[in-house]
This record gives structure tokens, sequence and C-alpha cells, in this order.
């Protein structure tokens, strides 16, 4: 090809411009026209390859030139012409002065772009897509790659090489069925993935992928395997882009989210509606409503394997050979090779040339099958957790961890991997003691194999601390804490971020050991560094500073525990929308704020709102909706309004003993609430009556010792008083005192 120098006596070959694995870019000037053009070879193919291959090959070249040709718009790249030479098949394209997405990305050595240049990408892009999108064309392997940005601004989609005409479904179905990926893996959309109806939208998830890249350094799914990253588009929540970049906007972060969900129902409906989408963003109008929490996660199909178990959906067959491709590095076909399952799903330690069995004994070699179904159903259980599934979670990564460990032995890190989730769906269903003992073994097979300061380790070691809390051993969480995050600060420095995790942890765990002051100024420093370091509206900062102002109300500092409060709601409302349960919270932490200065009134409508609200998102019995009902009895009876507050009281512990059982917390927190209104009513017998079911109930759950159970005891005694059984009164203060003398605790 280059000793011709010449195509059709017409294009003049001069400088080759680029080069990938089925052919090549050249510099050419047009002799009849006296025009600089790209022409773009297919290589020749030997008799070394599959015909079958070949044909695919040379069937794709010539849809993209018909494709191509038919698209005339400002965001396409122009097609000239197209022919054969020497058995040579070549395109002839404008020559385009300027970089694709992907070389300005190594250019600004895989740094994100300028966010004005990011928006404004996507803003061009979504217009030459919508254009394309209505000639009935689907591009079908969007990637930084293949788009790209002229000198003067101008941006361009390039190589329409797989892309599908709406008429030509026959072509498209011999293209899949010969075995060859269609797309990359880190672009590619949950529907090609699993072999589906491919509209569209597909572009529009591809485009999703291209935009958190170059917006934030990395693809979505940033993972070296091919089998990960799919898995990862099929399964897996991204995460929101500004938690990698603060100063993104807003809208943004809303619009690339929404082009990543799983199910192209969830996208935008076109390009246009997200041009349209853009185009407000940056004038800061707000055409559709924020997102209210929903979770774009589907839950996957289950699919039986044998012996009953369930498991994620299965990726068609054709990815078993697929390689990773290149993320923003440049383009490779994708071919089947010979991806090893086993080494792309855990790493070197499947690679090791001997593995050994019980007594030392070699362990046979994993089929790569059975790894990759451990790997999907793991998989499976993570997204039953994310979804709050938690009892099936563990039962299926209590199965996971059984086989895991039976192919691969105990202290395999996939192995270690579905015991870590074991234990935490175990600590998210109540189980705690058993959680401890799941990630006490993790820590430690995570320290013979990885050691002491390896951040798999150090994470089962902080899952130790967590759970420690949860069973009310905070001493001993505070020590394991304290230990974790001098690692964290010797491995990984003091700002990063699972370092800041643990001090934030540790600030949680003094606030409860009673170490107001210390937890207090740990918790402001985190959520100090995390704003610097990730933004002052990213999620983590937003946890601390709420954990700041629970902290202030418990030092009594209720003014600055209301202004720190307010300040989440409204950076939550931002940032994850008004009806997110984490906003929700916080504006129920605000009301109690405004209760505690005397400021009932406006409790009083911040609750009512929040009642509302809080019924429309989750419904009328949700444990959450009681709690704020609960909050407005509270501040009804603090304006004297105790008829209203006692029939709130009730109907709210009616529903508590329905939803959360009669011993309950909750239940007794509201029981007692009936009884505090029936005493302001002068109705003492009624209340004596309550105050003694919590009382009792307390002393069933807690111990007759435990300072709750002891307060409603006091409870009961103050309400002897008042029916003037004084003698009965005092007797009871007196148990209660004796208690309290053996326990420690200072006389009220």
């Amino acid at each position: 090809m280059a000793e011709t120098r010449l195509i059709q006596s017409r294009y003049r070959l001069l400088d080759l411009i680029g080069r990938g694995g089925m052919g090549e870019v050249w510099r050419a000037r047009d002799e009849s026209l006296g025009r600089q053009v790209a022409v773009k070879c297919l290589k020749p193919m030997g008799p070394q390859h599959d015909q079958d291959f070949t044909r695919i090959l040379r069937e794709r070249f010539r849809r993209e030139a018909r494709v191509a040709a038919a698209l005339q718009h400002r965001g396409v790249t122009v097609v000239h012409d197209f022919g054969e030479h020497d058995g040579v098949l070549y395109l002839v394209m404008e020559l385009l002065d300027g970089r694709n997405l992907s070389q300005l990305l190594e250019d600004n050595k895989q740094h994100p772009l300028p966010v004005d240049d990011v928006v404004d990408i996507a803003e061009q892009v979504a217009d030459a897509l919508g254009y394309t999108h209505q000639q009935g064309i689907v591009h079908r392997d969007l990637k930084p790659a293949n788009i790209m940005r002229l000198a003067d601004g101008t941006v361009k989609i390039c190589d329409f090489g797989i892309a599908r005409l709406g008429h030509d479904i026959s072509v498209t179905s011999r293209l899949t069925g010969a075995g060859i990926a269609m797309g990359t893996p880190h672009y590619m959309s949950p529907e090609q993935i699993s072999g589906g109806h491919v509209d569209h939208r597909s572009d529009l998830y591809s485009l999703g992928c291209v935009l958190y890249e170059i917006a934030t350094g990395a693809p979505p799914f940033d993972l070296d395997d091919a089998w990960g990253v799919l898995v990862g588009h099929r399964d897996t929540p991204p995460e929101p882009l500004r938690t990698h970049r603060a100063e993104l906007p807003g809208f943004f972060d809303r619009v690339v989210l929404d082009l990543l969900a799983k199910t192209p129902d969830e996208r935008p409906a076109d390009a246009g509606d997200l041009r349209r989408r853009i185009a407000f963003g940056r004038t800061g109008e707000q055409p559709y409503p924020e997102p209210t929490g929903r979770v774009l996660l589907a839950p996957p199909a289950r699919v039986e394997l044998p012996g009953g178990s369930a498991a994620a959906p299965r990726l068609p067959a054709w990815t078993r050979g697929m390689t990773s491709g290149h993320k923003a590095t440049g383009s490779v076909a994708l071919l089947p090779d010979s991806f090893d399952h086993a080494a792309g799903l855990t790493g070197e330690w499947t690679t090791a040339t001997e593995r050994r069995g019980p007594a030392g004994a070699p362990r046979a070699t994993p089929d790569p099958e059975l790894l990759s179904v451990l790997a999907s159903r793991h998989s499976a259980g993570l997204n039953l957790g994310r979804l709050g599934h938690w009892e099936e979670a563990a039962e299926v990564h209590r199965a996971v961890a059984v086989e895991r460990e039976s192919v691969l032995g105990p202290e395999h890190p996939d192995t270690l991997s579905s015991r870590y989730e074991v234990g935490f769906t175990l600590s998210r269903t109540g189980h705690a003691a058993e959680a401890l003992r799941e990630f006490a073994r993790v820590a430690g097979g995570r320290e013979r194999g990885l050691g002491p300061d390896h951040p798999d380790t150090l994470a089962a070691r902080q899952e130790m601390a967590y759970v420690l809390g949860q069973l009310g051993r905070h001493f001993e969480a505070h020590q394991l804490y304290a230990a974790v995050l001098a690692s964290r600060e010797r491995s990984m420095g003091p700002d990063h971020p699972d370092t800041l995790r643990c001090r934030h942890n540790l600030a949680f765990n003094l606030s409860r050991l009673g170490r107001l002051e210390e937890s207090y100024g740990m918790a402001r420093d985190v959520a100090a560094a995390r704003a610097r370091l990730l933004g002052a509206h990213h999620p983590d900062t937003l946890v601390t500073l709420y954990e700041v102002g629970y902290t202030l109300g418990r030092l009594g500092r209720w003014p600055e525990a209301l202004q720190t409060y307010r300040e989440v709601v409204h950076a939550r409302s931002q940032t994850l929308g008004a009806d997110h349960p984490d906003t929700l919270a916080a504006r129920y932490e605000a009301g109690i704020s405004l209760g505690r200065l005397g400021r009932s009134a406006e409790a009083l409508e911040l609750y009512r709102a929040l009642v509302a609200d809080r019924t429309r998102v989750s419904g009328p019995a949700d444990p959450e909706t009681l709690r704020a009902r609960h909050g407005l009895g509270v501040n009804l009876g603090r304006l004297a309004r105790w008829e209203e507050a006692l029939a709130e009281s009730r109907e709210v512990c009616g529903l508590r003993e329905r939803v959360l059982g009669p011993d309950h917390p909750d239940t007794l927190v509201s029981r007692r609430e009936v009884a505090v209104a029936l005493g302001w009513l002068g109705r003492w017998a009624e209340a004596l009556t309550a105050y003694r079911q919590v009382a009792e109930a307390r002393t069933r759950v807690l111990g007759a010792d435990h300072p709750d159970t002891l307060a409603g005891r006091n409870d009961e005694a103050h309400c002897l008083e008042q029916l003037g059984r004084g003698p009965e009164a005092v007797e009871l203060y007196r148990q209660v005192a004796a208690l309290r003398r053996q326990r420690g605790i200072p006389a009220q």
C-alpha cells in the first residue's frame, strides 16, 4: 500500500497519522480537487486469518462508509469517498485539525479536562447524536477515541464502523453472531452487554461513560479486567461525579448519572432532551425535577443454577474472550483471545504456579467457568445489599463463601471477600456478635496474607470496631479505631479518604463514650478536611458535618447545632434532592434543635411538612414517618395543646406497636409520651398504667438496672405522688436510688 503512494490515481498518501490493529489512517492530498484529506485503509488479511472474520471486518468497513456518507452535520466527520484499490478497502474523510478526547486526556496526564470544556463537549456531542439518531443510526461504539475536538473548539463524532442502521438488522445479527465484541467494555451499555435490544439510548449510556471519564479522569467502572468492567456496567450504580471532583456543577452530575441509568427507560428520552437539559443547566434553570433518591439499579434477574442456587444474569458467551480494551488511551479492536477468567477475577493469587489444599496437598486448578459463576453470584449479593435486602444478600454471600473456600481455600482473597460481605450483612441485620466473629476471621486471614497495614486488612479491622460499637463495647471500639487510624495515617497519609473515614468513626465513638469535647473537635476537623479535599457538598463531608451538629446538641450548644443542621439540609437538598432520606434526616434534627431552643411553633410547622414528605416518599407506616409524627406530638405538648398531643401520641404508639413490636424502644418512647400527655391532662390513674407498662417492658428487654429502666421507674414514682400514694412513691424512689448506686450512676 505504502509503495504505490497513490490510490485510484487520485489520493496521494503523505504521512501516517494513526494505526490500529486492523488498519491505518493517512494524511493525503486529493489530486483532483487539490485539498488535504484523511484516508483510512483496512489492512489486507493473509490466508492465516479466519475467512469469516476477514469477511466481517470488510463488511464493517463498508458499513462505516455507507453510514457516514449519509450524514451531513457539523458534529459528524464528513466522508468524501469510498472504494477498493488492489484488494485494500479505503475511506476518504475530511482531515481534522485537532485531538480526540483520548489524546486530550493523555496530553493532560489523565487528569480531567476543564469543567467548561467538559460541558461544552457534552452539549456538542448531544447535538450531533440527536441528528444521527433522527437519521435512524445508532453509533454503538461511542468512546473518547471516537470523539474529536478541533482546534477551533468544534466537536465531531468519528468511526461509525459498527453503527446500526435501523433497517439493517440482518447485518447486525451476522456481526454479533460471529463472536466479535460490539463495543468497548468501558463504554458499553448494560443492554449491549446482555445481548438485549439496542437503540439510541445505548449511545446515551456510552456518552455518559465518556463524560464521566473526561470530567473525573477515569471511567465509571475503572477496572483492569473485562469481566469486572462488564459486571460493573450491568450491576453496580456509579458513584456521583462530584465525589471525585467537587467543582463540577450539580446539574451536570445529575445529567451524567441519568445517562448511566441501568435501564434505557430511566435515561433521557433522546439526545435532544439531553441537549436541552445541558443548555438549561448552563443557564441556571432546572427543566426537570430534582432527583428523589431513586435507585438506578434494578434487581438482577434470578437464574437457577445446579442445586437450586441463584446467580446474577449470565453475560453472553462472546464476552468470555474479551480483553478489557482501552479506556482513554487509544483504540484497539476487541478480538477473541485467551483471556483467563481465573486470572482476571483474582489477580496474581490464582496465577501462582502452585496452590495448596488441606495438609499442603496441591489444590486443583479452579474451573474458570465456576469462578465466573461465583463472581456473578457475589455481585448479585452486593446488589441485594445495596437495595436493602440484607437477609437475602446474607444467604447469597454465605453460599458463595462456602464454595470459594472449597475451590480456592479459606484464606484466598476471594474467599475472604465473601466472608467480609457475610459479616457486613450480619452487622446490618442486628447480628452484631456473629458479625464480629466473621470480621475477626477476615482480618486475621488478610493480615497473614496481605500484611497488617494493607487497606483490605484495615477495612476488616475497622468493621470490627464498628460492630463493637453496635454491641455497646465503645471502649474496645475506641482502642481498635485508634490503632487502625495510626496504621492508615502511616500507610496512606492523614488526608486519604479512608483515613478521614476512620477519624470520622473515631469521633462518633468518642461521643458515645461521653467524651463530647474531643468528639466535637475531631468531627469539626474531619469535616473541614473533607470539605477541602472533596468539596463542601460532598456526601462524606455532610455526614461528618451532621455529626458535628449532633455533638453540639449534646453539649447544649443548640443555636450552633441548629445552624449546622440547616447547612446540611441545604447542601443535601442541592446534591441529593429534597426527598433523599439523608436530607429528611437532617430536617428532623433541625426540628429537634428548634424544640430545644423553645421555638416549638417553628418546630411544629417543620414536623408537619416533614410528616407530609415522609408519608409521600415512604408511606404512612414507615418508621421514619412515625418518628416525624412523634416529633409533631412532642411539640404539640410543648405548646400546651395536650388533647391533640395525646391523640397523636396514641396513634403513633399503635402504629409502632404493629410495625416494630410492643417492646421496641421507639414504641416505648411513644407509650411514655402518651403517659406524659395523660398526666398534663390530670388523668393520673391512666398515666400510671402507661408508665408501668413502659417500665416493665424495659425491665424485660434492658434489665432492671438499665438507665432507661430506672428513668421509667422514676416516672412511675412521680405518678404515684400525684395520686397521693406517697409511701409507695418513696419506696420506689429508694429502690431506684439503690440500683443507681450499684451501677455507679450519679443521682438525678
